[in-house]
C-alpha cells in the first residue's frame, strides 16, 4: 500500500512516532493493519514507518517500543527505502547513531550486514563510519559486523587492519591503504595512520568531499593528530592547489 506522505492516515502515524505515542500507534496500526507494511511517498521515493523511526536525526522518544510494535504488527525490518539508494532502517539508525534503535532493530533480526548504504552501497557500518557516527559504528562490530580495511582503520581496529595484511588473501592495493590511511585520519586514529603510512599510504591524497587526510583529520576534531600529519609532510588540500 503506497500513501502520499500529506494522507490523514500517514500524518497521524509520523507524528504518533515522532512523538513517541506508542499506544496512539498501536490503534493506529490495529484499525489499519496494512499500515505495518505501507510505503509512504510518491512514485520516485517511498519509504516505511520503520525509516520514519530512523530518519535524521533520530533518537525519537521511546524509539525501541516503536520499533517493536511496528514488527509486531507485521513490519519487515530490513524493509528498503526506494530512491537513489537502497537503505534498510538498520542504515539510517547508523546513520543517526542512534544506538538503542538499532539494538531494537538488531534483536528483531535486522541483517547486520545488509547492502545498501549511501556510501558505496555498504552495509550499515559503512554509513556509521562514513559520517562519523561512532557509538554506532562501535556497537555494529560488537554485534558482529565484518570490517573492510577502510572502516577498521576510522575505528582504530589494530587487530583487523593488521589481519587485512595477514591475512593470507591477496594484500590491500596501494589506493587501499591510502584510503585506508585517510579514513583513519577521518576516525582520529593516529597509530593506525602511522601504521598505514609506513606502509604506503599516499598522506597527500585529496579523497572524500576534496580533503586532504589532514583536513579530515581538522574537521574531524584532532589537533594532536593534525599537528602530528604536519610532521609527516603532510597538506592540506587548499596547498596542494
Amino acid at each position: 500500500m503506497l500513501i502520499d506522505t500529506t494522507a490523514p492516515l500517514a500524518r497521524a502515524a509520523v507524528e504518533a512516532i515522532r512523538t513517541g505515542d506508542v499506544a496512539a500507534l498501536q490503534d493506529l496500526l490495529t484499525a489499519h493493519p496494512a499500515l505495518a507494511t505501507a510505503r509512504l511517498g510518491n512514485m520516485r521515493t517511498t519509504r516505511t514507518l520503520l525509516h520514519v523511526v530512523t530518519d535524521w536525526p533520530g533518537h525519537l522518544p521511546d524509539g525501541p517500543r516503536t520499533v517493536a510494535a511496528l514488527v509486531a504488527a507485521g513490519a519487515d525490518v530490513d524493509a528498503r527505502f526506494t530512491g537513489p539508494h537502497r537503505e534498510t532502517p538498520l542504515h539510517w539508525a547508523a546513520s543517526c547513531d542512534d544506538v538503542p534503535v538499532l539494538d531494537a532493530l538488531l534483536n528483531l533480526g535486522a541483517d547486520i550486514e545488509a547492502e545498501g548504504a549511501v556510501v558505496g552501497g555498504g552495509t550499515p557500518l559503512a554509513d556509521a563510519v562514513a559520517f562519523g557516527q561512532w557509538d554506532c559504528a562501535r556497537r555494529l562490530v560488537e554485534r558482529g559486523a565484518r570490517t573492510t580495511l577502510w572502516q577498521a582503520a576510522a575505528l582504530g581496529d589494530a587487530d583487523r587492519v593488521a589481519a587485512c595484511f595477514t591475512s593470507g588473501s591477496a594484500p590491500p592495493t596501494a589506493e587501499q591503504i591510502t584510503a585506508a590511511l585517510w579514513c583513519a585520519c577521518h576516525g582520529g586514529q593516529q597509530q593506525t595512520a602511522d601504521y598505514l603510512l609506513r606502509r604506503g599510504g599516499d598522506i597527500n591524497w585529496i579523497g572524500h568531499d576534496r580533503l586532504t587526510a589532514l583536513d579530515a583529520a581538522d574537521r574531524s576534531g584532532h589537533p594532536a593528530l593534525v599537528a602530528w600529519l604536519r610532521d609527516q609532510g603532510a597538506r592540506s588540500a587548499a596547498e596542494l592547489g
